[in-house]
């Protein structure tokens, strides 16, 4: 998942006895690993909290597309562009899934998007960091989403029955974009000693910044209590990022890379790394837009719905003279 920072609207987390009889039989069913589905009664606070989740997700994977899209014509050989292109292909269909589901919950696309041009919703932070080499692909699809598997698996248990079942796809497609990341990787680092420089310089840039992804600690976060309760947010901040550290750290390894961290040490008390804190004075610096690409992205991103509004009017008026018909049919 590419979500960050998404708040509940909660003050705190209340028990079962607080709450009125229709919320408590929505949190049983929850408690007992059922799905919501659209039709059904759910609090405003979990429908406000899917859409900023899923919204975030959804613009997340369609701004994901540009950094790797810049590199389509110049890739090395005509498999890599041809696998490249298959993985940006993927990424808009996440987008397109994820929009679908946000739809669900009564927020219409052309809404999602203005919350988006406005900067009144955001995207992963990731994503406005630069791709400067070719190794950069290969860091983007090892790291980059193999920390957005890390978030994305266990969504697949999530209680909102269309995420979920999206979630099922994405993290197939997913797996694919981790292994091509990762070979390339291999590739490039076992390559002439210029190329294995440019994947240490790709893992250098963009180790921080992915252990970010996973947002600062939330232990004692009420929003995250709240969305973990609703079982939308299955696991911490903290969890996922150790989880998504002890996984990495032999990969780089068998590659023959360094992790640029020069904290991180075996524990063997926990069974897995210690590893030192990314600088958050960064992180929200590129949340607040501030970061290399923010205006770069945002601009591209306003630009393509503006130049593409054209081709909506033309779907919408198509749309409306079918549904005339049909009425002036269903009237005879």
């Amino acid at each position: 998942m590419y979500a960050q920072l998404v708040k509940t609207d909660a003050t705190q987390v209340r028990g079962l006895d607080e709450m009125p009889p229709e919320e408590r039989a929505f949190q049983e069913r929850i408690d007992r690993g059922e799905k919501i589905e659209p039709k059904e009664w759910m609090p405003e606070g979990y429908r406000k909290t899917l859409i900023r989740q899923i919204g975030q997700h959804a613009h997340s994977e369609i701004v994901g597309q540009l950094p790797e899209g810049n590199w389509i014509t110049r890739a090395p050989t005509l498999e890599r562009k041809a696998i490249l292109l298959a993985k940006v292909q993927d990424e808009a269909g996440h987008g397109l899934y994820l929009y679908c589901a946000a739809e669900t919950l009564g927020v219409s696309r052309d809404e999602l998007m203005e919350l988006l041009h406005a900067g009144k919703m955001k995207y992963s932070s990731i994503f406005n960091y630069p791709t400067l080499t070719w190794a950069d692909m290969g860091a983007v699809g090892w790291l980059v989403d193999g920390a957005a598997i890390m978030n994305q698996v266990p969504l697949q248990r999530t209680s909102y029955g269309p995420y979920s079942r999206a979630m099922i796809r994405i993290c197939k497609e997913e797996s694919f974009h981790q292994r091509q990341g990762y070979d390339i990787m291999t590739k490039m680092a076992g390559g002439t000693p210029a190329q294995k420089h440019m994947a240490q310089d790709a893992l250098n840039r963009f180790w921080f910044p992915a252990l970010m992804m996973f947002g600062p600690s939330d232990k004692d976060s009420v929003h995250s209590a709240q969305s973990m309760a609703w079982r939308i947010k299955m696991n911490t901040n903290d969890e996922l990022r150790q989880k998504f550290v002890d996984q990495t750290v032999p990969q780089a390894e068998r590659l023959g890379l360094t992790v640029p961290d020069e904290g991180l040490r075996w524990n063997e008390d926990k069974g897995g790394y210690d590893f030192s804190e990314p600088d958050w004075s960064e992180f929200f610096e590129v949340i607040a837009g501030n970061g290399p690409c923010n205006r770069e992205r945002l601009g591209a991103r306003v630009k393509a719905w503006e130049d593409g509004a054209w081709f909506r009017d033309g779907l919408k008026a198509h749309a409306d003279k079918a549904a005339r018909a049909r009425m002036a049919v269903a009237a005879e």
